[in-house]
């Protein structure tokens, strides 16, 4: 099993950037992507952009790609999101989410029920 914690949430105004990460522990060997996610209230999950931990590539939403990015520590246990130019439909828990299966095309990546490990996540409020 894999525990993931993240952090870095708040409140900013809108056109704001944030920071957020997330750290995971525990069987990490096991997994095979790390993701972002995110739901906002009266909404389905929504991916963000997963990395493989093989082999680096990242699979962004191609709707959020221009202002949102993914990044990982050289020691596979780390994964950020960066945010820019935030709106208030950005408003979200956004969660950190890792599969131990590989996936094989974009839709699974982005894919939340194809990750069982989940954190607790952390929320983000874009208001002016």
């Amino acid at each position: 099993q894999v525990q993931l914690v993240e952090s870095g949430g708040g409140s900013v105004q809108p056109g704001g950037s944030l920071r957020l990460s997330c750290v995971a522990s525990g069987d990490i060997n096991s997994m095979h992507y790390m993701g972002w996610f995110r739901q906002a209230p009266g909404k389905e999950r929504e991916g963000i952009a997963t990395i493989s931990t093989r082999s680096g590539k990242i699979y962004p939403n191609d709707s959020l790609k221009a202002r949102f990015t993914i990044s990982q520590d050289n020691a596979k246990t780390r994964l950020y999101v960066q945010m820019n130019n935030l709106k208030p439909e950005d408003t979200a828990m956004y969660c950190c989410a890792a599969s131990r299966s590989p996936l094989y095309s974009n839709y699974d990546r982005l894919s939340p029920p194809r990750y069982l490990d989940w954190g607790q996540g952390t929320q983000v409020t874009v208001s002016s």
